[in-house]
């Protein structure tokens, strides 16, 4: 793990997307956070150890998806899955699908493996999924305030996790989509998909791929607006109760971080440190991954 030093971060960004703001500074006391993201080799050893089984694993509740036909409810995962040719980008359902036995050990479905990808990020991990291996670590997930904190690398207000550059000297320094999306994806440095922890430079930390190659679960409930002690946001009553740090009956969404190998400038400008995206606590997908702080 990396010792992360205590300081006054400058979360957020005004640039991009709406639920990165307002800009403002939040003290982040000191802590370690694992220098990469748990791989598929680390994951193996926890469910080796505990006989643990997944979210993604487990079997559905029929009384949990009313009206829905029981001889769907099966466990599975979400995968992604490129479109033939260019397609409408907001709608999400063209390029994900369900898929039946889809889960971190068989990531693509029945019948795949993750042998040839030991030390990629394991995905197809759900927030309990995370949060077990992490007490069994003898760890925890960090807040999106420590995320934050930690992928800047000591830079304040930088647009990317290693600077302003995108491409420094014309160097790829994050694993993300590179082509068109959905469609045509030519690799990052040649993978295309997750690349294994350590591919491409670390931070200013020594932390590898805080942006790119995985999301990464926080602890942090998700908020269209960052929370700002003391400040009632100035929004309708009907998103009130989310914005005020308190989940509206029934969300269970957190906060993910940093972006992932789909990121694509043409669709979603996410692998910066200030990006972050809500995801249910008991969905999993093969872009989600997670590290652990202490």
């Amino acid at each position: 793990m990396i010792a992360i030093p205590a300081g006054t971060l400058l979360i957020g960004s005004a640039e991009f997307y709406a639920d990165e703001g307002p800009v403002h500074e939040r003290y982040v006391a000191a802590f370690e956070l694992d220098a990469h993201p748990v791989t598929n080799e680390e994951f193996a050893q926890f469910v080796a150890s505990t006989g643990y089984v997944t979210v993604a694993e487990r079997e559905l509740d029929p009384a949990d998806f009313e009206g829905a036909d029981p001889a769907d409810l099966v466990p599975g995962s979400m995968v992604f899955t490129p479109t033939t040719g260019p397609v409408d980008l907001r709608d999400w359902r063209q390029w994900w699908r369900w898929v039946p036995g889809a889960r971190w050990s068989e990531p693509t479905g029945p019948g795949s493996s993750f042998d040839d990808r030991m030390r990629h990020p394991v995905v197809h991990v759900s927030f309990e999924d995370a949060t077990s291996y992490a007490t069994w670590a003898g760890k925890r997930l960090p807040t999106e305030s420590e995320w934050e904190w930690a992928a800047r690398g000591g830079l304040v207000g930088a647009r990317f996790a290693w600077g302003d550059d995108e491409r420094p000297g014309g160097r790829l320094m994050v694993n993300r989509w590179q082509g068109s999306f959905p469609y045509r994806n030519a690799g990052a440095d040649g993978w295309a998909g997750t690349s294994p922890v350590g591919t491409f430079a670390p931070n200013g930390y020594g932390l590898f791929d805080m942006t790119g190659n995985t999301w990464e679960w926080t602890t942090d409930f998700y908020t269209p607006r960052h929370v700002v002690a003391g400040v009632v946001p100035a929004v309708d009553a009907g998103a009130r109760t989310s914005l005020l740090g308190t989940t509206p009956a029934g969300d269970t969404r957190r906060v993910l971080k940093g972006g992932s190998h789909l990121c694509s400038p043409d669709y979603c400008l996410r692998y910066r440190p200030a990006a972050r995206s809500p995801q249910s606590e008991d969905t999993a997908m093969t872009h989600i991954g997670f590290r652990c702080a202490r």
